[in-house]
């Protein structure tokens, strides 16, 4: 995939992916991250909580985010890419869920091509999971 500045415009959809969120994947982001909160694990707990059942870690769908900038801009995002995200409803296991994203803007600044992107994970019925921005240096 080419990368150079030349080839990324304003209007240009991201590389986004279908992913389905199973209870497994819930699971060992858990054993991973640490977060180990009874609302992603404990059925039992869950039914008690105003989502009636568990629910995937916020940091999970946008990892599945990250994911997307990382492919769509594999020399820069990692050493310069940021984030603004709001997670705007929860993702249940068993969903499929979808990444997304869309260059708004291209910004010449003092160091160098900044890309402004519209992104998001979309749940299954059309709803953001999670939205927001990122900002990207563009080679």
């Amino acid at each position: 995939m080419n990368t150079n500045k030349a080839s990324k415009t304003v209007g240009d959809q991201l590389a986004g992916f279908e992913r389905q969120i199973s209870q497994e994947r819930v699971d060992a982001y858990a054993e991973a991250s640490g977060d180990h909160n009874p609302i992603h694990l404990d059925e039992s707990y869950a039914t008690t909580t105003q989502f009636g059942t568990r629910i995937a870690h916020g940091m999970l769908s946008l990892a599945l985010v990250t994911e997307m900038l990382a492919t769509s801009f594999p020399n820069t995002w990692h050493s310069g890419g940021k984030l603004k995200v709001r997670f705007t409803a929860p993702v249940f296991p068993g969903e499929t869920v979808v990444t997304y994203g869309e260059i708004t803007s291209i910004a010449e600044t003092e160091n160098g091509l900044i890309a402004t992107c519209n992104i998001g994970c979309k749940k299954p019925d059309g709803t953001d999971a999670v939205a927001g921005r990122a900002t990207v240096p563009l080679e």
